[in-house]
């Protein structure tokens, strides 16, 4: 009898400190090596409750020789995709081994795990008893490991893992269990079939409430579906719905259009599994096996089923676990609703219909708060009554039509006359803070920055975005860091719907613009322009030398705080006059 000893990686002290949830998912793991293998079927046997049979998991994968086992399957700790890539020689599948430490998951539920490996003619046995390794966790090289090599057929291969002298202080593996955790990651493969006490692990055994239907289209011929959703704790990996044609998947699992439905949430559809079985599609199939000819007629005819019958079952899901969710905030919502109008009543019950969906499976406490905006906002909101009122007069006469729109017309200049009056209050504010000779740039440029109406209409629009706010502060960093950091300019770069854009500096209300100042924006300008063109520039301060705005450089202009003021309000008494509105009291 031979021996063999672990080769240790350095990440071997923080791994083994890992431990799996349950007793399956340290079986998956084994599963797990399998794939790696390339086998095509993985048989895992599991013993009755409370006897002392082992569990056994064998595979026809690869196998190793005894070479292989001493120097790549003993090597702790190692991530093979560092020597052998991301997937596997032969089937060319992703990898799921990576830690290098699946070797002990069958250690967890069992006393001792025996390797049986054939590959090449050689049949290897290789003995891992788990008291050796817990009482020599640091020092695992040095353990003597029974290694037997025998002859064998030479066209034998794959591993069978024996884990024998299970644990009777933890809960045996229920194959049911098993099942559900290993249906998510190989329930839809063709080339990799895992049974579980000879039964075949199928989409079948994904839990939750499944429908089964058959239907003959007139074009694709029978399909068959199972579709099922999942408790919502229980989704797994790929969600969706495939297309099997003549035994094999074609393409990804797919929601066929229902992602961009609004009636349906997305957490609900990540909960859909299911198969559809249409034969009759197979001359839909693009040349490589790999997707469906979008514009096939029959493969149109499976897809408007497919949408059709998903849409039952989830609507159904969604509708009785909404009723549940919606029942605790329901009494708050009818004794909103019934302070409501009645033309309004309708039009908040289907808004918060719409909201329950958006925020379907968050909790009560971020939802009833939303909800109380929401009505809060119908209760006020006049706009939304009167545009309301507007879709529905659109579809009668024109005589009714042109009375909504006459109502639509009146709320705006009410409204208009509202900001209006607002914004004079506004410039009463600004003026304050202009009058005040404490006032700093900083404090102006706050006020103004998203105000810039008060400079005149044309400026109204005029907004930031990001990748200029981010240009501008790289500039300044690099411009002005270090002992020069607090002479940092007061910038404001921003575009108008023109592209054009304008580079405003604020000066405390106190400076007299100078023309030194004119020479300083400038210089930023031109430090800019490389990436923005063209642009303006706009210097305001409390005054400015009359001389110098004769004569104005090109693109430049020249504003003094009192002045944009005036101006400002010149421009809303106008309009309010113009209203026949009042201005204020």
């Amino acid at each position: 009898m031979a021996f063999a000893t672990f080769e240790v990686d350095p990440r071997l002290a923080t791994l083994l400190g890992e431990s799996y949830r349950s007793t399956e998912q340290a079986i998956k793991e084994l599963v797990d090596n399998a794939w790696d293998a390339d086998a095509e079927q993985v048989n895992i046997r599991l013993p009755q409750h409370v006897t002392l049979e082992a569990i056994y998991v064998e595979d026809d994968g690869t196998g190793m020789i005894e070479g292989e086992v001493r120097q790549e399957y003993l090597r702790v700790a190692r991530d093979r995709r560092l020597s052998k890539g991301d997937r596997t020689p032969i089937k060319r599948r992703l990898v799921k081994g990576r830690k290098g430490i699946g070797k002990f998951a069958g250690l967890m539920v069992a006393d001792v795990m025996t390797l049986e490996t054939r590959a090449r003619g050689v049949l290897t046995t290789l003995t891992i008893p788990r008291g050796e390794l817990k009482s020599a966790a640091q020092d695992l090289e040095r353990i003597e490991l029974p290694i037997n090599v025998v002859p064998c057929e030479a066209a034998d291969h794959g591993t069978k893992v024996t884990l024998s002298n299970l644990h009777q202080n933890l809960v045996f593996p229920s194959p049911e269990r098993l099942k559900e955790l290993l249906v998510f990651e190989y329930g839809r493969e063709d080339d990799f079939w895992v049974l579980v006490n000879n039964e075949r692990v199928t989409m079948d055994d994904i839990p939750g409430e499944s429908v089964k239907q058959e239907m003959t289209l007139e074009t694709a011929g029978t399909v068959r579906a199972t579709f099922t959703v999942t408790e919502p704790k229980q989704r797994g990996r790929l969600p969706g719905v495939v297309i099997r044609v003549q035994g094999k998947i074609i393409g990804m699992p797919s929601y066929f259009g229902l992602e961009s439905s609004e009636d349906i949430p997305a957490v609900v559809l990540k909960r859909l599994y299911g198969e559809i079985e249409a034969d009759g599609l197979y001359d839909a199939v693009a040349a490589n096996f790999g997707s469906f000819i979008e514009n096939n007629k029959a493969y149109q005819e499976v897809r408007e089923w497919a949408q059709s019958r998903i849409r039952e079952v989830l609507n159904s899901t969604c509708q009785r676990e909404m009723s549940l969710a919606r029942a605790r905030l329901q009494q708050d919502i009818n004794r909103r609703l019934e302070k409501l109008p009645e033309h309004r009543r309708g039009f908040a019950e289907s808004a918060i219909h719409r909201i329950m969906l958006r925020l379907y499976n968050e909790p009560e406490d971020r939802v009833r708060p939303l909800v109380s905006v929401f009505l809060d906002a119908v209760e006020r909101d006049e706009y939304r009554i009167v545009l309301e009122k507007i879709y529905q007069a659109s579809r009668s006469d024109v005589s009714t039509f042109a009375d909504a729109l006459s109502d639509f017309g009146l709320l705006e200049l009410g409204m208009i006359a509202h900001q209006a009056a607002v914004r004079m209050e506004f410039l009463d504010l600004l003026e304050s803070l202009v009058l005040n000779p404490e006032t700093t740039e900083a404090v102006i440029h706050k006020a103004l920055a998203t105000n810039l109406w008060v400079f005149g209409s044309e400026f109204g629009l005029i907004t930031s975005n990001q990748t200029l706010a981010k240009v501008v502060e790289q500039y300044t960093n690099t411009k002005f860091s270090g002992p020069r950091a607090n002479r940092r300019p007061d910038l404001f770069l921003v575009s108008n719907p023109s592209r054009q854009y304008t580079l405003i500096e604020f000066k405390r209300p106190s400076h007299v613009i100078g023309r030194q100042d004119i020479n300083q924006a400038e210089q930023y300008r031109d430090d800019l322009t490389s990436q923005f063109h063209p642009i303006d520039i706009l210097v305001v301060g409390g005054e400015y030398d009359s001389r110098i705005n004769l004569h104005p450089p090109q693109h430049v202009q020249l504003f003094s705080y009192a002045g944009v003021v005036s101006r400002a309000r010149n421009e809303l008494t106008w309009l309010l006059s113009d209203l026949a509105l009042p201005t204020r009291a």
